[in-house]
């Protein structure tokens, strides 16, 4: 490689920009967390991926911000992936995998549900105690309730078993068979299924079953029967195997330490460089142009941009392939969100208040905008992350981009700020009086979420339009244009941290077999 021609000092870290027309074993499209394992897979294989990302620091969704000397997480702070046993610790193997270690601090409550008829439920990190507390609500369901987590767990030891990599790879899928046999064909028999299925056949009760449906909308965006069984037996048990873990320091942490060792494995990662373009060549993908005109060549592209942006804007105006025209009649974009950042005097917070929370007042309202939200408060368990006897409230409902779209400077101003006000008096609830404390407000909307995140519509990600055979109807990696991949939430095996995690495992394997 030829040396880099230039630095470009910003705010938060220095840009570098490669000269155009370099030429690298690959090019990955985002720095979200999928982009960046699979970055830094590529490295570890020894080849050289260069990383291009449009903001000025990694992450995407999983990243951060600074204001008043509050450090924000950009999205949840509920994060699995951080276990010390098993395979499906993957954001633990990924940093590890690049000498990278990440501080954490153990959740003893995943999270703390305020649901309609006052039916409020802390998933405790012990999985004898939460089925104790939810089994007290439900006491005639105490056996249906133990069966149904239980055979969650049935899927989850079928995948803790086999080293997660592309299923795309015949000799892998080979290798792990005749390794497990039971395993995988354990998981062959429980990846056409849904949730809402293995559910009704243990428990009777119809509010019981709602709640089982916030358990899969509170990290799926849908109800239990779209919510593919794989998944739900990933996080319903991994929340009491690994736990959930907040990295020291904030969520951001988790890309800023794989850009480390991104870089010191071989790899490079350039700042401030929107891809608008990928470059095609005998219907090949062959390299990207950037917003400046720069162009990159590489062996292979990989985006870590969604489905729609990949498809609808980076290849122009192709014809969709025909099975992106599948996928997308099977799957939509799900809706983005109105968030609100707060920094709040400390006395607001009890002592001993929980980390996550949700809050419903209706079950009819589950998948409205603004019907169902998402409260994070990290700095319960990293004080660091606010200034001095002061707390962090990230509160997150539901909204489309839609509803804010076409509106004058002023409208969308006053808009926003109506929406923040309602999002404050549905914390009242929790926290009495909280709107007269609050001493920092950060507002977004699907507007912003698209402008920084580089999302179409500011989509969540993908969500099922109708009731589809569990994980079957997902992409794997590869796609229909030959030298382009997709890596991310809208892959195999779909949103979370976690789940992208694996998708970039995959991913990288799946190259490097391809290039090899």
């Amino acid at each position: 490689m030829s040396a880099i021609s230039s630095i470009v000092e910003t705010e938060d870290c220095p840009v570098s920009r490669w000269p155009t027309g370099q030429r690298f074993d690959a090019i990955v499209i985002g720095a979200g967390i999928g982009g960046l394992v699979t970055a830094t897979q590529l490295a570890c294989k020894g080849l050289e991926p260069l990383v291009l990302e449009r903001y000025v620091l990694p992450g995407g969704s999983a990243g951060r911000f600074e204001r008043d000397g509050y450090h924000f997480d950009v999205g949840a702070s509920m994060i699995f992936g951080f276990g010390t046993q098993g395979t499906t610790n993957l954001l633990t193997r990924a940093l590890a995998a690049v000498g990278q270690t990440l501080e954490t601090i153990p959740d003893p409550v995943q999270v703390h549900y305020h649901l309609p008829n006052h039916l409020a439920v802390r998933v405790h990190r012990e999985y004898d105690q939460f089925l104790a507390e939810l089994g007290d609500r439900f006491p005639q369901e105490r056996s249906g309730i133990r069966r149904f987590y239980d055979a969650c767990w049935g899927v989850f030891h079928c995948l803790n078993q086999i080293e997660l990599l592309s299923l795309e790879e015949p000799r892998y899928v080979a290798r792990v068979f005749l390794q497990n046999p039971l395993a995988c064909l354990g998981l062959a028999r429980h990846l056409p299924r849904n949730v809402a299925q293995l559910a009704r056949r243990y428990i009777r009760d119809a509010e019981l079953l709602r709640f089982i449906d916030m358990e899969c909308y509170c990290w799926s965006v849908v109800p239990a029967a779209q919510t593919p069984l794989i998944n739900a037996g990933m996080v319903f048990s991994d929340r009491h195997y690994g736990g959930v873990n907040y990295p020291k320091g904030g969520v951001g942490r988790i890309a800023e330490a794989l850009v480390a060792g991104l870089v010191a494995h071989g790899g490079h990662i350039q700042y401030q460089s929107r891809v608008t373009r990928i470059v095609m060549e005998r219907g090949r993908a062959i390299g990207v142009e950037l917003a400046t005109g720069e162009q990159y060549f590489a062996r292979r592209i990989i985006s870590n941009a969604t489905r729609w942006d990949t498809f609808g804007s980076l290849l122009g105006d192709r014809p969709l392939p025909r099975p992106e025209a599948t996928w997308q009649r099977r799957y939509q974009k799900s809706p983005s969100f109105l968030s609100v950042h707060l920094g709040v005097q400390a006395g607001m917070i009890p002592p001993g208040t929980d980390c996550h929370h949700i809050l419903l007042a209706d079950w009819a309202q589950l998948e409205a905008p603004e019907g169902t939200v998402f409260v994070s408060i990290p700095t319960v368990m990293d004080p660091s992350l606010a200034p001095r006897d002061r707390h962090i409230i990230h509160a997150f409902t539901p909204s489309w981009l839609a509803d804010w779209e076409g509106l004058p400077p002023s409208a969308y101003a006053r808009q926003k700020q109506a929406a923040c006000d309602r999002l404050v008096q549905r914390l009242e609830a929790l926290f009495p009086g909280v709107g007269s404390a609050i001493e920092h407000c950060s507002i977004g909307t699907p507007r912003t979420h698209r402008r920084f995140l580089g999302r179409s519509d500011g989509t969540y990600g993908p969500m099922p339009r109708s009731v589809l055979p569990g994980l079957l109807a997902m992409p794997f990696n590869r796609t229909a244009i030959p030298g382009l991949y997709c890596v991310g939430d809208s892959t195999f095996p779909g949103q979370g941290l976690n789940a992208v995690a694996f998708s970039g495992f995959a991913c990288a394997h799946r190259v490097a077999a391809d290039l090899r």
